[in-house]
C-alpha cells in the first residue's frame, strides 16, 4: 500500500473498532496459512468467537466443520493447487466449448494446453 492508502485505512480503522478487529483477526489468520501454523488455529477461532463480529463466526464455524482437515491443511507441506488448477483449466476450455464442438476438437485443446504448460 501507498503511504496515502496507508493513511486512509488507519483512519477508517480508528472510526470503525469493528473494522479495526476484523483486519487484525483477517491479518493473524494470512499470518496462520503463510507460515503454516495449523495448531494455532483453535486460538484463531476461540479469539473470533470473542469478537461480535458476526461474518467472521460464519467463516470460523466453517472451518470448524471439518476442523481436522483445515489444520492438516495449515500445517503439513502436501498441498493439491497444482492438480486442482489443471482441472480448472481443464472446465474452462470445456465450458467455453459446450454445445460447440465434438469431443475430440475438446481432447486436441486440452492436449495443447497442457503441451503449452510444460514449456
Amino acid at each position: 500500500m501507498s503511504e496515502d492508502e496507508s493513511n486512509q485505512l488507519k483512519e477508517l480503522q480508528a472510526r470503525c473498532p469493528a473494522l479495526a478487529r476484523t483486519a487484525e483477526h483477517v491479518r493473524a489468520f494470512a499470518e496462520l496459512m503463510n507460515n503454516r501454523q495449523g495448531h494455532r488455529l483453535h486460538r484463531w477461532i476461540a479469539d473470533v468467537r470473542t469478537d461480535d463480529l458476526p461474518a467472521l463466526h460464519t467463516f470460523a464455524g466453517g472451518l470448524g466443520h471439518d476442523l481436522n482437515a483445515v489444520v492438516a491443511g495449515l500445517t503439513l507441506p502436501y498441498s493439491s493447487g497444482v492438480v486442482e488448477g489443471h482441472n480448472n483449466k481443464i472446465k474452462m476450455l470445456k465450458r467455453q466449448m459446450y454445445g460447440r464442438a465434438s469431443f475430440d476438437l475438446l481432447r486436441k485443446r486440452v492436449l495443447l494446453e497442457a503441451a503449452a504448460g510444460r514449456s
